[in-house]
């Protein structure tokens, strides 16, 4: 598969069924996707195969994940969400 298809895959994937994941997921991975490392890039795209409902509990910090190397990134998209919303 080519990178612009595999990149258009991921995307794709961000857009969830629940507005308020796409609102974190879409921005994060349009700005700050490509800066990610190859490790990074691998626990986002796993996130993504979580549910709605457990994405968004992790973001909103109701809950944490199981697994902890969603951490980090689940970090850097609050970030970011935080850096769109003081912008």
């Amino acid at each position: 598969m080519t990178i612009n298809k595999e990149r258009e895959k991921i995307r794709w994937a961000c857009r969830r069924g629940m507005l308020e994941c796409d609102l974190f997921l879409v921005p994060f991975f349009e700005h700050c996707y490509d800066s990610l490392c190859p490790e990074e890039k691998i626990i986002f795209e796993k996130l993504l195969v979580e549910s709605d409902a457990e994405l968004f509990a992790w973001l909103m910090q109701t809950e944490s994940p199981s697994h902890s190397n969603y951490d980090l990134i689940l970090e850097k998209i609050r970030i970011f969400k935080k850096s769109q919303i003081s912008a």
